[in-house]
């Protein structure tokens, strides 16, 4: 490995990436940082977790505030539950893997959803399911609004 490398890494990661991705298209695999690059692919791939739990909390919070107020939901709610849903499935598509989750991934997001929607509404925590009231298919599904 080379110490060079090793030492970018901690003072320019974007261009020790770059670099790393070099020695792999080369085959100069005895440079490369593996400890580092094996760390950043596992980083990776939990980021693209973060990503899909980040957009279920979005799109749980908006559907709980679809469901509770109905006299204050508005063309921009309607447009945020659509746009998390099409993102949702894009990244399902191009990594299926992550369906495997999907069910634990939506109960797992549901707590953090209902206080954003508590927060944004102004109500309380109290005026939401404790229970997650919608299936996953739902959750999903472009055509559900509850």
């Amino acid at each position: 490995m080379d110490d060079h490398l090793k030492q970018l890494y901690q003072t320019d990661p974007y261009l020790w990436l770059y670099q790393q991705a070099e020695l792999l298209l080369a085959h100069d695999f005895e440079r490369l940082d593996l400890p580092n690059l094996i760390e950043e692919l596992e980083a990776m791939g939990k980021n693209k977790r973060r990503q899909l739990e980040h957009r279920l909390e979005v799109l749980l919070t908006h559907l709980l505030k679809f469901q509770i107020q109905r006299e204050h939901i508005s063309s921009s709610w309607v447009y945020t539950i659509a746009e998390q849903r099409k993102s949702i499935l894009q990244l399902l598509k191009k990594m299926p893997s992550l369906r495997a989750d999907l069910d634990e991934a939506v109960a797992r997001t549901y707590r953090d959803a209902v206080f954003f929607a508590a927060q944004q509404t102004r109500l309380p925590k109290s005026a939401f399911p404790v229970a997650l009231p919608f299936s996953t298919k739902q959750v999903l599904d472009k055509d559900y609004f509850p």
